[in-house]
């Protein structure tokens, strides 16, 4: 055997013994998850822990069944979806002007000065104002009053993101467009819409794992029981005087798979977005 192959092979096995490395690095705490949110009361408090339940029970998620996690599931989803949705319009027409049409005084970086203040400010800082805006539209304690405000955190971040996708599209394909008779709607539907749906598709994909997340609104805004978000019901389980180990974990994993199984099902629109982003 040569040094060149020797030496290609030992490149190899370290390579592979460092994927595998980062691999249960990262599937550990997921592994973990699983194996405790089966796991019965007694084994949370036992001197020797083990990964693996000794006595397997389903306890735990029938708990979550029967205290609701279906609905603030259902809550969840409808916050999530309509906030990136409404996140993406308004974005995607905010990034075409901008990078489209001419503006006087420089009002264009202007408003991506103000968009980018508002990402930077504090949530907590703007919540009184939007206490009393939702109050004043009847939109305080409902679902549709959080995708407004949700826009505090998913429509600058869309805005920016889908700025870089819209400038990437040469206009000159746009102008051919136009010379051929199409007009400015049948351009972004037939053109511009094509060749960016792999952006589109990564910021929805950002924009709705902030919306998921999003806790400090929801929390201030919803006060009945039946609106609650799985952020806020997954804050129940800590309490003043216990920690509810196995319904944590249960609800924990439970609320992390819809944006796995989102995320795994449109991987390839994913990377092609940052692709995109990185030409």
């Amino acid at each position: 055997m040569t040094a060149a192959r020797l030496r290609r092979r030992l490149q190899g096995a370290v390579l592979a013994l460092a994927t595998a490395l980062a691999v249960t690095f990262a599937l550990l705490p997921i592994v973990w998850l699983t194996g405790t949110s089966f796991k019965s009361p007694g084994e949370f408090t036992s001197r020797q822990p083990t990964i693996l339940p000794r006595e397997f029970t389903t306890m735990h998620y029938q708990l979550l069944w029967a205290e609701g996690f279906p609905r603030r599931l259902q809550n969840s989803l409808v916050v999530t979806v309509g906030a990136t949705l409404v996140s993406l319009v308004v974005a995607f027409g905010a990034s075409y002007a901008l990078t489209r049409f001419r503006f006087p005084a420089k009002l264009d970086l202007l408003f991506l000065f103000w968009v980018l203040l508002i990402k930077m400010v504090p949530p907590i800082v703007i919540a009184i104002p939007l206490y009393q805006v939702l109050r004043l539209l009847g939109l305080l304690n409902t679902l549709p009053g959080l995708i407004v405000v949700y826009q505090v955190y998913t429509l600058p971040y869309c805005i920016w993101l889908l700025l870089g996708f819209v400038r990437d599209v040469p206009i000159e394909i746009e102008e051919a467009a136009a010379i051929d008779g199409a007009s400015t709607w049948q351009t972004i539907q037939r053109i511009v819409f094509p060749l960016i749906a792999p952006g589109l598709v990564a910021t929805a994909i950002f924009s709705s794992i902030l919306a998921w997340n999003e806790f400090l609104y929801a929390l201030l805004f919803v006060h009945s029981p039946a609106l609650f978000t799985l952020p806020i019901h997954i804050a129940n389980y800590i309490t003043e005087h216990e920690t509810l180990w196995g319904r944590l974990m249960g609800i924990g994993l439970l609320s992390s798979l819809p944006v796995l199984i989102l995320s795994g099902f449109i991987q390839r629109y994913l990377i092609r977005g940052f692709a995109m982003g990185l030409k």
